[in-house]
């Protein structure tokens, strides 16, 4: 698993400290003054052959003189230091390496690559180089050279920058928000994004995860370690380079849209993260997710002592997709003895502010009690009628006289201009709080978002959707005969005929290499008395327009010919280094009533093939009205990415236009991820205009661009795909011992309360069995990691009784990250136990880390599970007694040896 040795960094038994100086400057001096003040209970060595002794702490010259074995090594010395120095530290038995060290270089040859090498041959954790450090508060351990530590809190910090993990240490100190740990990854050799978002997706001490990224380098492992986090606790991330340049210019509309920030944000939102834009935003997270939990509903309740700060706040509100709660009778009626005069009973509520601490604390009850809103923004202007520290007293006592359970509704603060006292107050009691109302509304739709998120994260696609059924033969014998002849383009008819394979409507076309020809195919058209329209074929020239080679309307025979040889001209003229094949005839479509769409592909650099929506004709750049999504999509998600769009309002009936037809629009790009998803050569494809109206859709022009691909992700299916689909190829049905049949499928989401069935039909004694402890609460944060998976690493196969639906058990299997070795875990029913069904699954799963292309299976068994040994060792397994824990024993299976028997 990715989180191997993680441990050792955020919780050692003892650490070491390689470089430093007395100087005061020194950034090893720094973490070793850190780790002291910060009151690590552990061993703490200095490795420096220069010093006796920093910070009253004695020195050895070498790693391997250590008295003890460092569980963490941080290393401050120069750069060329830093590889042999990390294979001291793997050989004496470390665990983890954090390099502060700058200056290693990238690339194949660097000192980078050394490093990196060495962690891979060792299984030695390396954050860095170029960090700032380790910090974890509930462990006592600050391994940093930040200027102060943080308080332990439950937020964890990961950032690509040590600048930006030191500014956030700082501003929590002041804002009293603590971490429950904060990591620097500086320039990835090892640890890295995916990595630590698997480990604090499961600790205990982290309720949420905030993310500084620049970059991605793993697109799949770090969506699967973002959603499998997502799920279960909110993940805010700020992306720097939001500008930044594209590294080749676009070849089409659908590409040129798709900038990389905005598969970035794509990726992030079916991620499920919430995505800020800069740091202000992220410390308003960081005070939301810092004191409040995740709520259901998006209602909320203002409450106000001047009717301007409630409006500005419910005018915010509405800006950002919130809903302003409605009050009930009898909450309107114990808040109208304080409301101002003019208050017209609804919300915002404003009263006059020199209302007394006793009615304001009725009317704030008032509103906890109200089961018509969500959350509650309280407000407070200062006045020399009640004082701001007082005020915010008040309203922290009102909040803690309630019963537990009403007082869990979020509440969310602004006290304009409010002196320490008052802020101070309003921490104590765990009340976020903000400096305006923007900033509070902001907080507010974090949660809101957070919790619409993990709707999103329930979805799983289908490898192949069941609206249609694509003729995907035809269309990849043409695009691989493309790819032959290396081409980058398929040409109109080849384009035309993929398109067709996959069932979406587009315009017949011919082929022409002169005028003459290009008369003789529009014969058969103009003789219905449709207008013919015709462009210029090369497979260099990617806009038609730029060379003015598009003619429209044209009614006879003379006109084609004419057309025809005025674009020849003009394209040769224009770009005389192009390849010019002739022209395309086309029938010209008349829909009056129908919107211009653009649907495409996009490929990304990192995330590959991203799925584009939007608002199409000539000025799709300039309009810029789009939505992306990474695939696979299904209807769903289809409808979500075009209710995301400005142009998605036409779609709907307006004045004498009839609605067009959304599902078929939403079909069409269901279709363009399943065509990516079948052929991994389809790199781009621009349909622009896709003309939809209430009759259906029909595609006007088309490009489709291939190349041979270029795998971005390690293990089996797609190579290109960030997200993989629903293994529906590994449903199947079994046949037990007894003859008896199960239906096994992958596991779903939705599976939780088949999950929650499944259980009390398990003894505790196999419980403990299985999870080496005795469960009694089978919690959804619980359930969700049995149940919530993207397939990108981690399987699940169920056992369904065929008959009445329910689970009879099932089988689990993590891959690695680098897809070496997976961890298995199996549970079958108790009442089954002999019917062959554990045998089956455990095939099954060995089967599947085959096709995985994994090296081996390994799993740990509690001694005294005779039964689960024995059937490992018929299958092949090794057993051998846990060299840290006797009650465990390890089982493995080298799966180049069990295909070789």
């Amino acid at each position: 698993m990715s989180t191997y040795s993680l441990p050792s960094l955020f919780a050692p038994s003892s650490v070491a400290v390689v470089g430093g100086s007395p100087r005061e400057r020194s950034i090893g001096r720094a973490v070793l003054r850190n780790l002291l003040t910060g009151g690590f209970p552990g061993q703490i060595g200095l490795v420096n052959p220069r010093h006796r002794e920093i910070e009253g702490i004695a020195s050895v010259a070498r790693l391997q003189d250590l008295p003890f074995t460092p569980e963490l090594v941080v290393i401050a010395t120069p750069a060329a230091m830093v590889p042999r120095l990390a294979r001291a530290a793997a050989e004496k038995g470390a665990s983890a390496v954090v390099v502060l060290s700058t200056g290693l270089g990238q690339g194949e040859g660097s000192l980078a690559a050394e490093l990196q090498a060495t962690a891979r041959a060792h299984g030695l954790r390396v954050v860095g180089p170029s960090s700032l450090g380790v910090i974890a508060p509930h462990a006592r351990l600050n391994a940093s050279f930040a200027a102060h530590g943080p308080l332990a809190g439950d937020i964890a910090l990961v950032s690509q920058s040590a600048a930006i993990a030191a500014a956030l240490v700082e501003w929590g100190a002041i804002r009293s928000i603590g971490f429950s740990a904060v990591a620097t990854l500086g320039e990835v050799v090892d640890v890295d994004f995916g990595d630590l978002l698997d480990y604090f997706a499961r600790d205990r001490h982290s309720r949420a995860i905030l993310l500084y990224v620049e970059s991605i380098r793993d697109a799949r492992k770090f969506m699967s370690a973002a959603r499998a986090a997502a799920r279960l606790k909110p993940v805010v991330v700020v992306k720097s380079g939001r500008h930044a340049p594209r590294p080749h210019a676009p070849g089409t509309h659908a590409a040129a849209l798709a900038r990389p920030d905005a598969v970035y944000a794509a990726a992030f939102q079916r991620a499920g993260m919430l995505r800020v834009r800069a740091l202000d935003e992220l410390f308003a997270a960081a005070e939301t997710l810092g004191r409040t939990d995740t709520f259901p509903g998006r209602r909320l309740a203002i409450f106000a002592n001047g009717r301007g700060t409630g409006t500005l706040a419910a005018d915010r509100l509405l800006d950002m997709g919130g809903t302003l709660a409605t009050l009930s009778d009898a909450t309107r009626e114990r808040i109208r003895p304080i409301a101002s005069s003019a208050w017209p009973g609804t919300n915002p509520v404003d009263f006059y502010g020199d209302v007394d601490h006793a009615a304001y604390s009725d009317a704030f009850r008032a509103l906890m009690e109200d089961d018509q809103n969500d959350a509650i923004l309280a407000l407070n202007v200062p006045t020399a009628l009640m004082g701001a520290d007082a005020r915010a007293q008040a309203l922290a006592d009102a909040r803690k006289s309630l019963p537990r359970h009403i007082a869990r509704k979020p509440v969310f603060a602004v006290w304009l201009g409010a002196d320490e006292d008052a802020v101070a107050r309003l921490n104590a009691a765990r009340i976020p709080n903000y400096a305006t109302e923007a900033d509070a509304i902001r907080g507010f739709m974090y949660l809101v978002r957070h919790r619409e998120a993990q709707t999103t994260l329930m979805e799983t696609p289908p490898s192949m959707p069941d609206d249609f059924q694509a003729d995907t033969q035809t269309a990849r014998a043409i695009v691989e005969a493309a790819v032959a002849e290396g081409r980058r383009w398929l040409d109109p008819v080849e384009v035309t005929r993929v398109l067709g394979a996959y069932d979406i409507p587009i315009t017949p076309v011919k082929a022409a290499r002169d005028a003459d020809g290009a008369a003789r195919e529009a014969a058969a058209i103009l003789a219905d008395g449709t207008p013919v329209a015709v462009k210029i074929l090369s497979p260099d020239i990617d806009h038609k327009s730029d060379v003015d080679g598009v003619r429209l309307n044209l009614l006879s025979e003379q006109a084609v010919r004419e057309a025809t040889e005025a674009i020849l001209q003009r394209a040769r003229d224009a770009r005389p280094d192009a390849r010019i094949q002739g022209v395309t005839v086309h029938p010209m479509v008349v829909r009056p009533k129908a919107r211009e769409l653009i649907a495409g592909v996009a490929d990304d650099e990192t995330f590959g093939p991203v799925i584009v929506f939007g608002r199409g004709g000539t000025a799709v750049e300039v309009i810029d009205d789009k939505v992306l999504a990474l695939p696979p999509l299904d209807l769903r998600l289809a409808h979500e990415m075009i209710g995301r769009t400005r142009v998605s309002r036409i779609l709907k009936a307006y004045r004498d236009v009839p609605a067009a037809d959304e599902r078929a629009v939403a079909l069409v790009l269901v279709k363009l991820a399943q065509l990516v998803a079948d052929l991994s050569q389809i790199r781009e494809v621009d349909i622009n205009p896709l003309l939809a109206d209430r009759d259906g859709l029909i595609a006007v022009d088309a490009r489709i661009g291939v190349s041979t691909s270029r795998a971005l992700h390690k293990g089996p299916g797609h190579p290109r795909f960030a997200i993989r689909p629903y293994p529906k190829e590994w449903e199947r049905e079994i046949e037990l011992s007894d003859g008896a049949t199960a239906f096994v499928r992958p596991v779903r989401p939705e599976d939780e309360e088949m999950f929650r069935t499944f259980f009390q039909k398990v003894s505790d004694e196999d419980l403990r069995m299985r999870f080496f402890q005795t469960v009694r609460h089978f919690s959804h944060e619980f359930i969700a990691q049995l149940t919530q998976l993207d397939y990108a690493r981690s399987i699940a196969l169920v056992a369904i009784d065929p008959g009445t639906g329910e689970m009879l058990g099932a089988v689990r299997l993590h891959a690695d990250a680098n897809y070496d070795r997976g961890e298995y875990g199996i549970l079958v029913r108790s009442d089954l136990k002999g019917h062959g069904l554990g045998w089956r699954l455990m095939q099954i799963m060995i089967e599947y880390a085959s096709w995985l292309g994994l090296h081996s299976i390994e799993g740990e068994v509690l001694q005294e599970n005779r039964t689960m040994i024995a059937m490992c060792r018929r299958l092949g397994f090794s057993v051998s007694t846990n060299p840290d824990d006797p009650s465990l024993v390890n089982v493995s299976l080298r799966l180049d040896q069990h295909a070789a028997e």
